[in-house]
């Protein structure tokens, strides 16, 4: 009798604990980056009653065991890209596995990670690439939290183009100085963190190779010249258990050393297998609206199940205590 009511208390929990997944996979369907969670019940204990036994000068015997309901089993996360939505502008859209690489504060000197080793950084992960400029000339997210990547290094005398760091680091518009002419290589570029050494940029853009470019201003007063200039390449993390990541909330996700996203490597949009990327466009929820409403109606019910299981056991030990009137 008791085993019955424990059994529904079990299950009357655990369905709750679905729900409680559903409703929050349901309230973000509208949520750009969000990845649904898929919720999994498991058999609770057994009491047995009986042991199995092998059969000798008489028939085996099969286990007799009395289950007390269910319990969580798992909590998982559906990774697999959504459909990406044209919102223009200065964003993008990962096509396909990847995250982009943020923090909410920027590295000290030294602690430089490089594409291999980054998870030492304490980065924080996301899939909505929504950036804009600060006031100091850095790349961040909606949220404030640095964009990490590849930064421009210098030029490169022989192509004129550029050439990129092979440590991650915040993007920032760099400190292009030079007479104001447009001629081909009559500027130098720095990467300064002083506040007051950005370039002031007129236009940003990204491209789907991860390249950031800006209209800059630089020049003498009087003399100012505009020229395009490369900010730097945004890195895309991947791990070998992209499911291993923890949900931090905001959109983003952690992952450490000792966890179970295995090893992880920072590249370049389209490099080293990585995917590239979609400029303008932002991740849709990946919230399957038929899947959540079918599950919390089977939820529902197997909640009403147990429920009605504690209502009989209740009356049940009721005819019990009447017995002795």
């Amino acid at each position: 009798m008791l085993r019955a009511m424990d059994s529904a208390v079990a299950g009357l929990r655990s369905h709750q604990n679905k729900m409680d997944v559903v409703g929050h996979n349901i309230a973000n369907v509208n949520t750009f980056g969000f990845k649904a969670q898929t919720y999994t019940f498991k058999e609770a204990m057994y009491q047995t009653s009986t042991a199995s036994t092998a059969g000798t000068k008489t028939g085996g015997v099969n286990a007799a065991q009395y289950g007390y309901g269910t319990l969580m089993g798992s909590i998982g996360m559906d990774m697999t890209a959504s459909t990406p939505s044209y919102v223009g502008g200065f964003n993008a859209s990962i096509d396909g596995e990847g995250f982009f690489i943020t923090r909410s504060s920027k590295l000290a000197d030294g602690e430089e990670q490089t594409s291999d080793n980054f998870k030492k950084g304490d980065f924080d992960y996301t899939r909505v690439g929504q950036f804009q400029l600060d006031s100091n000339g850095y790349v961040t997210d909606a949220n404030g939290n640095f964009l990490y990547g590849f930064r421009i290094a210098g030029i490169d005398t022989t192509t004129g183009g550029f050439t990129y760091d092979t440590k991650l680091g915040p993007l920032r518009v760099p400190k292009v100085t030079g007479p104001g002419s447009d001629t081909a290589l009559d500027f130098t570029i720095e990467n300064s963190e002083d506040p007051k050494d950005a370039s002031v940029a007129v236009t940003i853009e990204i491209n789907n190779a991860g390249i950031i470019s800006a209209s800059v201003k630089y020049g003498d007063a009087g003399k100012e010249a505009t020229r395009v200039v490369t900010l730097g390449k945004v890195a895309i993390a991947t791990f070998q258990n992209p499911n291993g990541v923890t949900k931090a909330g905001g959109n983003y996700y952690k992952a450490t050393e000792n966890d179970n996203t295995g090893r992880g490597v920072a590249a370049a949009p389209g490099e080293a297998g990585t995917s590239t990327l979609m400029g303008g466009f932002l991740e849709a929820s990946n919230v399957d609206l038929a899947k959540e409403f079918a599950d919390m109606i089977t939820t529902h019910r197997g909640f009403q199940a147990n429920s009605k299981m504690i209502t009989v056991s209740d009356e049940m030990l009721s005819d019990l205590v009447a017995m002795k009137r």
